[in-house]
């Protein structure tokens, strides 16, 4: 998917109290930053993630281009009677590795994934896949499907779920992987030895073990099945380990 990203504008007396019934993040922590969330389906699958921005008694929603309308669609559908605007606007989003310069935010899934900033400053370069496989944050698109589970994905671990909060959509589903699964499966990083699309199966031995994604620097985001995984697997031409 594009990095290219699209600000929506949360307003009105009840737009904490709305968000706070629908995302899987306590927007109570907008008092610290920015808050890394995601909408599920009730079913309890990826349906967007994004980042959570304060803006006085607003709230703005950044998210990737090609998720804008599905969720705003989304949000206006929750709408119901709450006390909430939804609208589009021209905030550009910049970024940049490194701590967070002033007026900008950190950005709450790693500090290696560097900072934020809504104010119309310009992008500083990175190589962001490389920092994406270093630090196993998935991007939408690519390693988050409708498919996904958020917590096979790393959002505890990227602070992107909070379990404390209360119900939102898909909450029921989420908590229960939480509390009374044991993961199989989940993405990872993994060390990467040849040459192997993205979307490449890997296998260990004759089993399917799971799906190669991004790869920057011999390394790359795996979707693995724990009971399957192996100290040496395959993925087109490559052979694929797990990262130290």
């Amino acid at each position: 998917m594009s990095d290219t990203r699209k600000v929506l504008r949360v307003s009105g007396p009840d737009t904490e109290h709305f968000l706070q019934g629908l995302v899987t993040n306590d927007v109570a922590l907008l008092k610290d930053g920015l808050v890394y969330a995601a909408l599920l389906t009730p079913q309890g699958k990826y349906r967007a993630d994004f980042f959570l921005v304060p803006d006085g008694e607003d709230i703005l929603v950044d998210v990737a281009e090609g998720l804008y309308e599905g969720l705003a669609k989304a949000l206006t559908m929750y709408k119901l009677r709450a006390k909430v605007t939804i609208t589009e606007t021209d905030i550009t989003v910049a970024r940049g590795p490194g701590p967070a310069p002033e007026g900008a935010y950190a950005d709450p899934r790693d500090p290696r994934m560097g900072w934020r900033a809504y104010d119309g400053r310009p992008d500083e370069s990175a190589d962001w896949d490389a920092l994406r496989v270093a630090a196993c944050v998935p991007e939408s698109g690519i390693e988050l499907t409708p498919d996904t589970f958020i917590l096979e994905a790393g959002f505890e671990r990227l602070h992107g779920v909070d379990f404390r909060k209360g119900c939102y959509v898909g909450q029921e589903v989420t908590a229960r992987m939480k509390h009374k699964v044991e993961l199989r499966k989940g993405l990872v990083t993994v060390e990467v030895n040849g040459a192997a699309p993205v979307g490449s199966e890997i296998t260990a031995g004759e089993k399917a073990a799971g799906v190669l994604y991004t790869q920057a620097e011999g390394r790359g985001i795996a979707h693995l099945r724990f009971d399957r995984a192996g100290d040496e697997m395959t993925a087109g031409d490559a052979v694929v380990r797990f990262a130290p």
